[in-house]
């Protein structure tokens, strides 16, 4: 994204960004309407800031959290006492700021389906054409749930 640039142009090297990670904290559940302004002052008592980044989407809209970058790597455990303190009246999130580490990207697939496994049962509708998975002149099997039935 071209966060981590310096003045020749060329992009950080992993050692720079684990550096600048070491000294910034994430903050979450920042309000919408917060500018970087109003987050910077509500953590300058715990050291210089040296950056404010809150993040937007594709559409320039707050997604709702921040990075803290500071000069000082102190700084960062006073900011981690600012946790779950209230900036225009919602409690931040506040924490130390990970490192992304190249090619270790998550997979972020469909979210888990409690039914997955389980056929879905579909309404009986005469003709191959319908259930082509299960060949011609063939109809699906239902089976019915297992039920508890003690006599």
């Amino acid at each position: 994204m071209g966060m981590y640039e310096d003045s020749s142009g060329t992009s950080a090297t992993q050692a720079e960004k684990e550096e600048v990670d070491s000294r910034s904290i994430y903050v979450g559940n920042v309000d919408y309407a917060c500018s970087p302004e109003e987050v910077q002052q509500h953590f300058q008592s715990c050291g210089t800031v040296n950056r404010v980044t809150i993040l937007t989407d594709k559409f320039g809209q707050p997604k709702g959290f921040a990075y803290v970058e500071f000069v000082e790597i102190e700084a960062v455990q006073n900011a981690l006492l600012l946790n779950e303190s209230e900036l225009h009246g919602r409690q931040l999130k506040v924490s130390a700021k990970r490192t992304n580490v190249p090619g270790m990207k998550q997979y972020r697939g469909r979210r888990s389906n409690p039914y997955f496994g389980f056929p879905t049962r579909r309404p009986f509708i005469p003709g191959p054409a319908f259930y082509p998975s299960y060949g011609y002149g063939r109809v699906p099997r239902f089976r019915r749930p297992m039920r508890y039935r003690p006599y």
